[in-house]
């Protein structure tokens, strides 16, 4: 029995545990140790998070470190480096908008995108590589530059636990100022629900890919945006300053999901574009074994 007074084992990063849990690092930890488990169970052995970097091809480079999968899926060339010819460094880019305060189960979509970051930030480090953080909502409101110190964990966690939510999300201007302090190409992770103009979003995420870095898009939602399930009439609560909406869901559901589903895969393509990795990030399902596999994919290349 754990000091959390939950069952050992993989039961610990279900969304209805973690939010029972204490603390973020308790949390991060239980993901953590899930997530090496089910990485050894995998039939890629040799525990690593390794992210490597792409760069673009130049006359000179040698063709066998050239990323075939990715020409496939963009028509150009990429050079994949790997972790001997650089030393990883990471920003993560957390959502504190108040539309990740949302839940329909039980744990917020910012609880979950803060546990995901937090130990993402506690396996990279373990490999000695660098991690930062840049919390955001309508602005760039904390900026923490990568280092990789244990003592920089505590300041990770802190950060994250301590920061206070606002409406509106700005993801434009917000990832064009990240863009411009990160001044050595590296790893960007972004934790957020997206919600902005669709055009916006990819504008940002594009000066990303023109300072040549890495960008992984780990989209934060909840089951009930995905389905709409309401059945009852209810009155809707804007969380970003938009005015209440009284009505019948059965009225709106296939409306909403058709903008939903279209925002969601215009998102998806835009990634898809850029040569990013896009992550769906469905808040009740469990962390350790969704971050797993997510992880374990990168590893086949």
């Amino acid at each position: 029995m754990s000091e959390t007074g939950a069952p050992p084992g993989r039961k610990l990063a279900d969304p209805s545990t973690l939010a029972r849990i204490a603390g973020l690092e308790l949390r991060a930890r239980a993901v953590v140790e899930g997530v090496i488990s089910g990485l050894h169970k995998s039939p890629h052995r040799g525990y690593s998070v390794e992210f490597a970097q792409h760069r673009d091809y130049t006359p000179g480079d040698e063709i066998r470190h050239i990323d075939w999968k990715v020409y496939g899926r963009s028509d150009r060339l990429y050079i994949k480096q790997f972790e001997e010819e650089t030393n990883l460094k990471a920003t993560l880019v957390l959502d504190t908008s108040t539309s990740m305060n949302y839940t329909s189960g039980a744990i917020t979509k910012l609880d979950y995108a803060s546990v995901t970051a937090a130990s993402i930030a506690s396996l990279l480090l373990n490999q000695r590589d660098s991690v930062g953080l840049a919390l955001f909502d309508s602005g760039l409101r904390s900026f923490l530059p990568p280092a990789g110190t244990p003592s920089h964990l505590r300041e990770l966690l802190h950060r994250m636990e301590t920061a206070e939510t606002a409406p509106k999300t700005g993801i434009s201007h917000t990832f064009h100022d990240l863009a411009e302090r990160l001044k050595r190409r590296g790893l960007i992770i972004v934790l957020s629900d997206l919600f902005d103009d669709a055009a916006e979003v990819r504008k940002g995420l594009q000066h990303f890919r023109h300072r040549k870095h890495e960008v992984v898009v780990f989209h934060v939602l909840d089951r009930a945006e995905l389905e709409f399930p309401f059945r009852e009439f209810a009155q809707f609560e804007g969380m970003e300053l938009e005015g209440p909406l009284l009505a019948e869901p059965n009225a709106l559901r296939r409306e909403y999901l058709r903008v939903f589903g279209e925002f969601t895969e215009g998102i998806k393509r835009s990634c898809r574009e850029m040569v990013m990795d896009y992550v769906p990030w469905v808040t009740d399902q469990p962390l350790d074994s969704s971050l797993a596999k997510y992880l374990s994919q990168r590893l086949k290349g």
